[in-house]
């Protein structure tokens, strides 16, 4: 790289207004391709998923976003849908929380946290089989958000994992992820805190 298009300093006390104008311009940049790497994210998890599911992790937010998409649901849904479990492949143990990272800038709070909590609510449907608790979501009843987040569980998560189920590809949900990831982060508008949209009522 150009010397003239690098900082001054190797220590950031040491650095100028001008070093940090500077990053601030490259910045920019580097955020406006967060949608190609969201999107490259994605299709490595064609390639590299756990194992022993019939479909890979990419088909099933594709399978997920597809049955959001069909149901009639916003684009925040939708694109929620299709990356709810992006972090499985950096921190499966954590995989909801990192998820939720990912989006929470540019969607209302609503749905960044459905997507934190989900690995909680899944629970639900198999924690019987570990001995764990299956009502651990319940610890959070009193949320205005739990029963989207029940909902999203129990008509678009634990339904997608059907190598039948005719899913959309990448490519059809991409300018979605370009469009929620390209607004301006933390602006209210999009994260309206405190408000309630919940799921469509239309079920396909």
């Amino acid at each position: 790289m150009n010397k003239s298009e690098q900082v001054s300093f190797i220590r950031m006390d040491e650095g100028t207004f001008e070093d940090y104008q500077l990053l601030h311009e490259k910045e920019a940049d580097y955020f406006s391709g967060t949608p190609k790497r969201i999107l490259a994210q994605l299709e490595l998890q064609g390639e590299e998923s756990l194992s022993g599911y019939q479909i890979s992790r990419l088909e099933h937010g594709l399978q997920s976003a597809t049955r959001a998409e069909h149901d009639g649901a916003d684009i925040d849904w939708i694109v929620a849908a299709l990356i709810h479990d992006i972090g499985d492949g950096l921190s499966p143990q954590n995989h909801d929380r990192m998820a939720a990272e990912i989006i929470r800038p540019f969607v209302r709070d609503e749905v960044s946290w459905v997507v934190e909590k989900h690995g909680i609510f899944q629970m639900k449907y198999y924690g019987h089989h570990y001995n764990w608790n299956p009502d651990q979501r319940d610890e959070f009843k009193d949320n205005p958000y739990w029963q989207s987040c029940a909902d999203f569980c129990e008509r678009w998560d634990q339904m997608s994992f059907d190598p039948d189920y005719p899913m959309k590809p990448l490519d059809h949900f991409a300018p979605m992820v370009f469009e929620v990831f390209g607004r301006k982060a933390w602006d209210e508008a999009h994260i309206k805190s405190g408000v309630v949209v919940g799921l469509p009522t239309n079920k396909h």
